[in-house]
Formats: structure tokens, sequence, C-alpha cells
């Protein structure tokens, strides 16, 4: 009970110190597996699987810790017009304690075509839903958390960029250029919108594939992420690929956690994944990890085309 208690405090210090009773509707959900669906992060992924391909991502985080992460997103994409352009959408719905989020992009990307890569220009256009209902806190004695905002929408837009070949990838984003502010320090609740570079959330992606043997294969992955006042996050992990059917490996993130990667192509076409984090953060003692499961699909187009297993 007592490390119930602690935990809610530093839940709910964590939520006042950084939103100093502003929340911010800028949110970046944070994915062991992001390599598997880098839509969510840079809107340049768009049509680089070379097929219709979709992706869906159930992350519960911090698993016994009352109010934490859970976070479910789904994306779709595909390339057209002789795949010199890629479209998708995206959806992630969020709650963390008494914070509700839910958004919606829609991402296209100007992709052009190399002998034996691709480099592509993205942009994302979303909206965001967000619900804060304080009073659930139940502070009497503080005005400003007897606030129930009820549901506020606020624009947001991205940039991307991304290059791959066959064997390896890079990229660059700004998933979220707006900086949106639910104020409720004033005992109402405000939505604010401003473009503010300072506020910016730099991803820097990297990965991939290493043939060791003919049954056995490489894929490490690096992702870095900056922000104006904050520590350089890294995220960096590496997993073996056996005959093309299963994988296992590990990864580590800076500050915050240390991971198992697990996953099978049940199909050259579907792929499952599922991932474990041990936290490594102060809160290591009133949780019991996160979990996160992976879906995967890409339709193939053409019948009579070789269907190969994509990396990334």
């Amino acid at each position: 009970m007592k490390k119930k208690m602690i935990a809610r405090i530093a839940l709910l210090a964590a939520v006042v110190l950084l939103g100093q009773l502003k929340t911010l509707a800028q949110f970046d959900p944070m994915f062991t597996q992001y390599m598997f669906n880098e839509l969510m992060i840079n809107p340049a992924y768009a049509g680089s699987r070379e097929s219709l391909s979709a992706t869906g991502l159930l992350r519960e985080q911090w698993v016994g810790l009352d109010g934490a992460p859970s976070t479910q997103t789904i994306s779709l994409h595909a390339p057209m017009a002789q795949q010199k352009v890629g479209l998708g959408i995206s959806f992630v719905n969020e709650s963390i304690g008494v914070s509700k989020r839910t958004g919606f992009n829609i991402n296209g990307a100007y992709r052009i075509k190399m002998e034996k890569s691709t480099l592509a220009f993205g942009l994302q256009l979303g909206m965001v839903g967000i619900t804060e209902n304080l009073a659930n806190l139940n502070l009497q004695t503080d005005n400003q958390f007897m606030v129930s905002t009820g549901r506020k929408t606020a624009p947001n837009f991205g940039f991307g960029v991304y290059y791959n070949t066959a064997k390896w990838y890079v990229g660059l984003s700004i998933p979220r250029m707006m900086q949106n502010r639910l104020d409720v320090s004033a005992g109402t609740a405000k939505v604010q919108n401003r473009l503010n570079p300072e506020n910016f959330h730099y991803f820097i992606t990297a990965g991939a594939v290493y043939t060791l043997s003919p049954a056995v294969k490489l894929r490490p992955n690096l992702m870095l992420k900056e922000v104006s006042g904050a520590p350089l996050q890294v995220d960096i992990s590496a997993n073996v690929l056996f005959n093309d059917f299963i994988w296992a490996g590990l990864a580590y993130r800076t500050g915050d956690a240390a991971s198992l990667l697990l996953g099978t192509y049940l199909t050259k076409q579907f792929r499952l994944g599922y991932s474990y984090d041990y936290s490594l953060s102060a809160l290591q003692d009133f949780n019991t990890g996160s979990h996160e499961i992976m879906l995967g699909y890409d339709f193939n187009y053409d019948k009579d085309k070789v269907v190969t297993p994509r990396y990334f």
C-alpha cells in the first residue's frame, strides 16, 4: 500500500512539474518495436514497403502502476502513381493517468526512385483530441485540479525524410511541429496552438540487415530523439533472424529500459512481434515492466509476383 501511494505521488508530481498546470497535447508515444511502424514518427516512410501495408501496435507500459500509459496504434500506407507517391493514415489512442488522447494523421510522401534506392520527403497533417479529467484526482484543496476539460481538439503537422535500399535505411523527422497546450490554470480549459521550434522533437532512425549465413541475418537498429532542454535519448537494438522465419533480440533505451524482442513471420506477408521492457528508471520498484505486441500484414497486389520478407 505504501509503495502504491508513493507511486501515485510520483506520477502526479511528474504531471505538475512537466506541464506546470498546462497540459501538453504534443505527445510522442515511445515504442520498442518502432522499426516495424516508422509511419508513426516519419511521414516519409509512407509507401516504403512497396505494397499496401497495415500495422497495429499495443503497448502496456509500467504494468502494475496506477495510471500508467496504455497506447494503441494502427497505420495503413501504400505506394501510388507508379510508386512515386506514398500515402498513409495513422491512428493513436493513449491514456496516461487522468489524461486521454487520440490522434488521426494523414501522411503523404514524394518518392524519388533510384536504381537501387529510394529517397522520400514526407508531410503529415493531423488532429489530436485531448481530455483531462483532473477532478478525478480528488485534490479539492486546489481549484486548478477540480477541472474536467471535456474533449478538446487541436491541429498539428510534421515533416520527414527517409532514404532506403534493400539492405539499410536512415530517416530524419519532426513528427509534430505545432505546440498545442491545454491551459487549465484559470480554472477553465483553453487550447493554445503555436509554432515553437524550441519544442520540436527531432528523430533520427537507422537500420540495416546483414547476412551472416544462408540461414542467419543480423538486423541492428538505432533511434535518436532530441528535444531542447532534455538529454539526448538513444534507443539501440539488434535482433537475429533465423531462416526468414523467427527472430530474437535485445534493446536498450537510455535512462529508461532494457528490452527483449521476439517475433516471427507467420507467412512472408504476416508478421507478429512481442517485446518486454525491464524498467531501469526510478519507477523500477513500482512496476513489473512493459509489454508490447505488434501485428503487421503486407497485401500483395500482383498474384504472380514473388513475395519476399521486408526487413524494415
